[in-house]
């Protein structure tokens, strides 16, 4: 019997089990569904689109997306200690205060800026030192870039020259500008919530982690979370809780489930003859994404990231942790508002100092660029569902991409803006031809066509069992899920509304401020 499970070793789930077992009297399990973080293309930052489509990757498709021209988009989510955390490009960002602001006024006290700052604080050593802002002495390593690119200095200059001002850090007293990103390294590895949080948790006797270990359903007395059945090693096993059982799977995997036991829509669930435990029609809906599309040069200078794949650069990363190869692929970025009558930024670039189409897996010749906006706060919406009873066969995901006219516009101006940007002085000993959308692609119809062709996601799904007080809320604002005991739910899947930036810190505080709720309530 333990006192806590926890489903998913994600961002959420290493910083609750680093959080929950620092009373050596809690006894809590981990289950993750994939391996341990050991392959060499986690752990160096500039290799980490070799783990898509690996056995580290989820590899989920969405549904046919109507306003996408009917395409599958490729989802990866990690399927190891540390999730989506050992997979992704490492940038720390926080989003807009006044995102958290909302989800306060939606419904959520005790989520506002001001409230979860000190989380963000709390679970930080950020290497500029401390600040109002920013933190020292957590166990996240948030660092400036070792060795950004010159291509990535050209950009932070072209974006200038066109108008933005420089911003040398995103997450202080305000977000608009261009600058670099920061990110969750050290000394030149990627620090993931695996190496943060979980690997100086191993140790404690009152941890036991199982990988390999795919949870299939959360067990029930009435409807009282009592533990979880799960598959390892091809036996079906079962775990106890005796305080609760706590979902960290992300926005895929904790609405699926929850459907899989028996909590969510009623209609749903009885068509797949799975028994209802509670109708909570809200479970898998909300699910919202930040949609990205990118415009690719060829570059004229041998500087881009295309070097990393040589020897040279292997070992003087091997040797000095320096070069091509401690690149997060985004070095550079640019929050950016395309309409003044607005607060705060609606657009996010991020730029790369390499070819990046569809997601590193199409190579092309030679050295390049990109520069990709995406949408801050769309206002589509789209959902998850069980495509069957089997607990193995992947859910339905269904983003509704662009369903919401008004999440077009902006991803145009965007491209306009990178256009605009790459075609300034800056560029001039760098820039070659367009790839894409090229240079027959220059009306705004064109434009459009092409996004439609060509966007994917940045990997940000989120909403899926979110806080509130409504008849649609899944969880209230400590985390439990409405009309059940002994269960909650931390991970981005609570998330009322999308942060204006990348979601891997928003969620590390999430955990944050729910160990310190689960404690509160079972002290």
């Amino acid at each position: 019997m333990y006192d806590y499970i926890l489903v998913g070793a994600g961002a959420a789930g290493c910083v609750l089990a680093y959080r929950l077992t620092e009373d050596p009297h809690t006894r809590v399990l981990l289950l993750e569904a994939g391996g341990p973080d050991k392959q060499l293309q986690i752990h160096i930052p500039g290799a980490y689109s070799r783990a898509f489509k690996t056995s580290l990757d989820w590899d989920y498709q969405t549904e046919p997306q109507a306003h996408l021209h009917h395409r599958r988009l490729y989802w990866p989510r990690g399927k190891v200690l540390g999730g989506s955390t050992s997979i992704n490009a490492m940038i720390y960002i926080r989003g807009n205060p006044r995102d958290y602001d909302g989800w306060r006024d939606q419904g959520s006290p005790g989520w506002s800026f001001d409230d979860v700052l000190p989380y963000f604080k709390k679970s930080q050593n950020q290497e500029r030192g401390p600040s109002f802002w920013h933190g020292v002495g957590g166990p996240l390593n948030v660092a400036d870039q070792i060795d950004p690119n010159p291509l990535t200095c050209a950009f932070i200059e072209g974006a200038q020259i066109a108008g933005l001002r420089f911003n040398p850090d995103f997450n202080a007293d305000h977000q608009e500008g261009v600058g670099l990103y920061q990110v969750t390294q050290r000394n030149g590895v990627r620090h993931s919530a695996a190496a943060a949080f979980l690997k100086p948790a191993l140790g404690r006797p009152n941890l036991t982690v199982q990988t390999h270990a795919h949870v299939t359903r959360v067990l029930f007395n009435r409807r009282r979370a009592t533990g979880v059945a799960y598959i390892q090693d091809g036996l079906t096993r079962e775990a106890h809780a005796g305080q609760e059982v706590i979902l960290c799977g992300g926005s895929i995997n904790s609405p699926q489930l929850l459907m899989l036991s028996g909590v969510g829509p009623a209609d749903h669930l009885r068509a797949l003859d799975l028994p209802v435990i509670l109708d909570l029609p809200g479970v898998g809906q909300n699910l919202q994404d930040h949609l990205a599309a990118g415009v690719f040069y060829y570059s004229q200078l041998p500087v881009s990231l295309a070097n990393a794949a040589k020897l040279g650069a292997l070992l003087r990363y091997v040797f000095f942790r320096k070069g091509p190869l401690t690149s997060n692929v985004g070095e550079g970025g640019a929050f950016v508002r395309t309409r003044p009558d607005i607060p705060d930024p609606d657009i996010q670039h991020h730029f790369g100092p390499i070819h990046y189409v569809h997601h590193g897996l199409t190579k092309l010749p030679g050295h390049g660029f990109a520069v990709g906006p995406l949408v801050l706060r769309p206002q589509s919406r789209g959902y998850i569902r069980l495509r069957s009873s089997d607990p193995l066969a992947p859910p339905a995901i269904q983003p509704n991409y662009l369903e919401q006219a008004s999440d077009l516009q902006p991803l145009l101006d965007g491209l306009k803006l990178a256009r605009e940007i790459i075609y300034t002085r800056a560029f001039d000993r760098y820039r070659g031809e367009e790839i894409l959308p090229g240079a027959s692609a220059q009306t705004d119809d064109e434009l459009r066509d092409y996004i439609r062709h060509f966007a994917e996601t940045l990997y940000h799904p989120v909403g899926t069992c979110r806080m509130g007080a409504d008849t649609l809320a899944v969880v209230d604002a400590e985390l439990r899920v409405h009309g059940l005991e002994g269960l909650r739910v931390v991970d981005a899947s609570v998330m009322p509304t999308i942060p204006s930036g990348n979601t891997n810190a928003p969620t590390l505080m999430i955990a944050e401020k729910a160990a310190d709720l689960i404690r509160q309530a079972n002290g």
